[in-house]
């Protein structure tokens, strides 16, 4: 595969982004250490050029209220453009979806019946008739004498809605996510540009869905995710950033090495490896835009025909943001650790330990489906917690904690009921002598503190307290110890 990163950082920052909190380690490393040449760039086709303009229109122009009706093969052909911003304002929200459908429908078949006119009238606009006017001057350059007949196709004629405050929301969100994309896209050799699909897959909406049931910032399937990650009914590590960013990688470096170029792998995103290799040999040719134009396959429809120049589009307004929106604050990098679960734990217990709200753990690890963050299932264990780096200590003290007191609790459970009884039953001041004389404990040689803690499920500071020792204090060996009651 051409433009890799040497083999040997490609090893190095594989190696340090299996702990996510690495991941600023190797944007240093990846940045100033691996040559540029292995960065790469897209290729862009002057063909393309028409249809990456009407896409930067789309995402840097035209708003939610407004929806364009155009050409769906030759994009630069709007016929009209509709502004629903009143509406939106005057209509209660759950009316003004339908009422925009029905205008919609209306306005196709307007622009539908024009065209039919225009060629019933061999392409002659009215003199009084501006719109006719300005819509031929639309087909100047093509000389078919059908082109109005073949344009008034209802399935040519085609409503984009605008979507230039989804794509700032984007853009803002990308800040917290792209450092180490970027970098997990250096550590695999792959161009950085690709880190932008998200941009047009979701707009790096974490939560987004799709009515075919594709998930996340990268829009995977299940069937594709699975190959990559876990999804299933506690998680899905489709919905977490970092991790299908990785499943992103791996899938688009086999898709180059299929196909061969990167506009082919790209367009594999969208339609699959499989079918744009029928693509190709159907068309003789890994030209893309030899397959945009030339082929007729099923399912390669208008968002496969589409969706390299997309990303080219969403590039350009990426690089070009200020120009287009003025300045932009994006968001700052999340500061976290991920923190490995060996045994599983309740959600809102989890949350307690890091002293953290629920919905606050909850955004920081998306991967976490409803029915975990809402208790009916505990994390599983083996699950890697993704914490604010400043709460990592105090957790894993008082997750060692809850520990030790689950297992305590084991072995209490599991003790003879006779045995429990009696204690039971003769608690008296003996029994509670026992309970204290059992409560200290006489350092061996190489325990510190936080072993200590963790044995008796307690937090360094706990012992520290009771015992008034200094932080950070040695301890020596046949130092005794008090143990707080837990």
């Amino acid at each position: 595969m051409e433009n890799r990163a040497p083999a040997l950082w490609v090893v190095v920052a594989r190696g340090l982004l299996q702990r996510r909190w690495d991941a600023r380690l190797v944007v240093l490393l990846t940045v100033f250490l691996v040559p540029h040449q292995a960065l790469g760039a897209l290729p862009y086709p002057s063909e393309l050029r028409p249809q990456v303009e009407f896409w930067k229109k789309i995402f840097a122009h035209y708003s939610r209220n407004q929806v364009v009706i155009h050409d769906a093969w030759r994009l630069e052909r709007i016929y009209s453009v509709l502004d629903f911003s009143g509406e939106a304002q005057d209509l209660e929200t759950d009316l003004l979806p339908a009422y925009v459908e029905i205008r919609v429908n209306q306005e196709k078949e307007r622009i539908r019946s024009l065209l039919l006119r225009l060629h019933q009238n061999n392409g002659q606009a009215a003199a009084w008739n501006g719109e006719e006017q300005r819509i031929v001057a639309l087909f100047r350059e093509d000389r078919d004498p059908d082109k109005f007949l073949r344009a008034a196709d209802p399935k040519q004629i085609r409503a984009q809605r605008g979507l230039r405050e989804k794509f700032i929301d984007g853009l803002r969100i990308s800040g917290r996510y792209l450092p180490t994309m970027e970098a997990i896209f250096r550590a695999e050799g792959l161009p950085v540009e690709l880190t932008r699909l998200p941009l047009v897959e979701s707009c790096f909406n974490v939560r987004a869905y799709s009515k075919a049931g594709a998930a996340g910032i990268w829009q995977f399937m299940p069937s594709t995710a699975r190959l990559f990650l876990r999804v299933d009914d506690t998680i899905d590590e489709r919905r977490d950033p970092i991790e299908s960013t990785k499943a992103a990688a791996k899938f688009l470096k086999r898709n180059y090495e299929k196909l061969g170029t990167w506009p082919l792998a790209v367009t594999a995103y969208n339609h699959g490896p499989a079918g744009v290799q029928r693509a190709v040999k159907a068309v003789g040719s890994r030209d893309i835009v030899a397959i945009i134009r030339r082929y007729q396959g099923p399912g390669f429809g208008f968002a496969s025909r589409n969706f390299y120049a997309e990303l080219l589009a969403a590039l350009e307004v990426d690089r070009e943001a200020e120009r287009y929106f003025g300045r932009l604050e994006r968001l700052r990098p999340l500061q976290t650790e991920l923190v490995h679960l060996p045994e599983s734990a309740p959600f809102a217990a989890l949350a307690t330990m890091a002293g953290l709200t629920t919905t606050e753990l909850a955004e920081l690890n998306p991967a976490l489906m409803p029915r975990v963050v809402q208790g009916q299932v505990p994390v599983p264990a083996g699950f890697r917690l993704n914490l604010p780096v400043a709460k990592r200590r105090l957790f894993e003290e008082r997750y060692a904690a809850w520990r030790a007191r689950k297992t305590q609790e084991k072995l209490v459970a599991g003790r003879p009921i006779k045995e429990r009884l009696a204690e039971k039953r003769f608690g008296g001041e003996g029994a509670q002598s026992a309970v204290r004389a059992k409560r200290k404990h006489r350092v061996r040689r190489g325990q510190t503190l936080t072993m200590i803690a963790r044995l008796y499920g307690l937090s360094v500071s706990d012992l520290e307290r009771e015992n008034r020792l200094r932080r950070g204090t040695r301890l020596r060996p046949g130092q005794v110890l008090v143990i707080p009651e837990g």
